[in-house]
């Protein structure tokens, strides 16, 4: 009897925690061996940004193991039409952080349920997808690890106007095809071009696995097992009200109005209807923190795993064969001075977005830094390429224990 009260508590604490949401804790800088003096400095920077124009506003949060340290807002979430104060729970379009926060997180748990191997080759799951045809005329095929890593040889990007020209529409059937059939820029492993079109390649064999779409599967598999509140893709499409509220817009469009709850990105807007492997996520800080908070506890926190500690190694790990080019498995593994900083560790991974968001990860300090903002509004102007960094190693720099 005593063991049946037990589980009945441990099920309705369990319950109780998913109803509210996942949502690390918060403590003083010093209490996590950090400096509070130092961190201000933040301050200095992101007040700055705005002075200049470079963003409208923007939300900073800094994780220590498993604690926020820092959070806070800067400036406005809107200036177009009206101006609308930024808070810290502002919901943003993740742009391409998308790609590793929804694509490959639910990506890596295809490999460690062994549905797909690094190594298998993309026509295994996309058949009309075609290899890579060397000047004497020898087939080199494309593999799950070259997607993943930004070495496959796709190009960069596509215009829809492009596919719809070529195809008839710009649609996401369309997009693989033109995928599927465009000229490779350069022989699998041996060159580094970031593209889009891998990660829409990702998201097409996932979804042939697994029968769901990305964004279903994401939301089910990731952002629900972390019980993360306000992390989804495209508010507005799937109707989330409660996160529609909270959504920063982004850049005017040509009828007047701003973006807002839908992506930002044409590939995802236009052929993917928001669900699209290269972006369509938005979320907040917290949310974030969260899986900043997992992935440097192994893949679980509170209670929730969604991977496993030697998948989220293997996924931060760059891969001995295409080291040159600083790709971890989905990740970007070589982040040091244009994202990370000077100071952080040598296995500090992250990802930039085109509106204006970037994740940093320490995992040796077990230090996260996210900066969210919606650079792009109202106009496509604005740019946080060298404040990233400074604010990286500012909060390095204010580590006081190890």
């Amino acid at each position: 009897m005593k063991k049946l009260f037990c589980l009945a508590s441990a099920l309705i604490l369990c319950a109780a925690v998913l109803a509210q949401g996942t949502r690390l804790q918060k403590a003083t800088p010093e209490e996590m061996g950090m400096s509070s003096e130092k961190l201000a400095l933040v301050d200095d920077v992101m007040n700055q940004a705005i002075k200049d124009t470079l963003i409208p506003g923007a939300v900073v949060c800094v994780v220590r193991q498993d604690k926020v340290v820092y959070l806070k807002a800067y400036g406005n979430k809107a200036i177009y039409p009206k101006k609308e104060k930024m808070t810290e729970n502002t919901v943003f379009d993740l742009a391409s952080c998308s790609k590793c926060v929804g694509t490959t997180l639910s990506f890596m748990q295809l490999i460690e349920q062994g549905k797909v191997r690094l190594i298998d080759r993309v026509d295994m799951y996309i058949p009309d997808f075609e290899p890579y045809v060397g000047e004497d005329g020898k087939k080199v095929y494309i593999r799950v690890i070259d997607l993943l890593t930004h070495t496959s040889g796709l190009p960069a990007y596509v215009n829809p106007s492009e596919v719809e020209k070529e195809y008839g529409k710009a649609d996401a059937e369309s997009l693989l095809k033109w995928i599927c059939h465009c000229k490779r820029v350069y022989k699998p492993a041996n060159g580094h071009v970031y593209s889009c079109l891998n990660f829409i390649t990702l998201q097409n064999i996932l979804q042939n696995v697994t029968g769901m779409k990305l964004q279903d599967y994401a939301q089910k598999n990731v952002f629900d097992r972390l019980g993360l509140e306000y992390t989804t893709y495209s508010p507005k499409l799937q109707k989330k009200k409660e996160i529609m509220k909270l959504v920063a817009p982004t850049e005017k469009q040509p009828d007047g109005k701003c973006l807002l709850g839908e992506v930002h990105d044409p590939l995802a807007r236009v052929c993917g209807n928001g669900n699209s492997g290269n972006a369509g996520v938005f979320s907040n800080a917290e949310d974030l923190a969260v899986v900043c908070a997992a992935l440097m506890n192994g893949g679980e926190y509170g209670g929730m795993r969604v991977l496993s500690p030697l998948t989220v190694k293997a996924m931060i790990t760059v891969p001995a064969e295409v080291r040159r080019f600083g790709r971890t498995l989905g990740w970007d593994g070589d982040v040091h001075y244009y994202t990370a900083g000077d100071l952080f560790s040598p296995a500090t991974f992250g990802h930039t977005g085109y509106t204006g968001p970037s994740i940093v990860v320490d995992p040796v300090t077990k230090t996260a830094v996210i900066i969210l903002a919606n650079r792009v509004h109202p106009y496509d102007t604005g740019g946080l390429a060298r404040q990233r960094a400074t604010v990286a190693s500012i909060v390095a720099s204010s580590i006081t224990k190890l």
